[in-house]
């Protein structure tokens, strides 16, 4: 299991569907070298560079956090089961009725619909809360996600930015 990054008065608490293997491996998130979550936020303008996967302790003096849908690694998010969504968007649920943060960032269309029963929710902010807490769809940043570009997920994470 790889520990969630938080802190106080976060603005965002982006949430991965699971972590994957090298993830698991690691300790840290979004740590595989084709994952594309780092060089997003910082293009986005979320940080001022470029951070390492081992550099995610950083992210709560920039008011973001990291948490995931499911704590089970795998290989591919496609191994996860419905149950294990739902059951996972009750725990999120409750962790960010808790923590607050201004945003949930769910990286993941279909893993956030399929977690919150929302089958037609489309990439950007939702018109239901999560725990209290607005929330954004984002595009996951897998590198196995080939139907969105580094810089197309970057132009979501900035478009969600301007929101703060």
């Amino acid at each position: 299991m790889i520990d969630d990054v938080l802190g106080p008065s976060l603005d965002v608490l982006f949430c991965g569907i699971n972590p994957g293997l090298m993830s698991e491996a690691t300790g840290h998130h979004f740590a595989r070298p084709g994952n594309r979550f780092w060089p997003a936020l910082h293009l986005s303008g979320f940080t001022p560079r470029q951070l390492a996967p081992a550099e995610q302790h950083l992210l709560p003096s920039y008011g973001l956090g990291i948490t995931n849908v499911v704590a089970r690694p795998s290989a591919t998010a496609a191994e996860l089961t419905r149950a294990e969504l739902v059951e996972g968007g009750e725990r999120l649920a409750a962790l960010v009725a808790g923590l607050r943060p201004k945003v949930l960032a769910v990286l993941g269309i279909s893993a956030y619909r399929t977690a919150f029963a929302r089958p037609k929710a489309v990439i950007g902010p939702q018109d239901d809360l999560v725990g209290g807490v607005r929330v954004w769809a984002l595009p996951n940043p897998s590198g196995l996600n080939a139907h969105w570009t580094l810089d197309a997920i970057a132009g979501e994470l900035r478009r969600l930015r301007t929101t703060l």
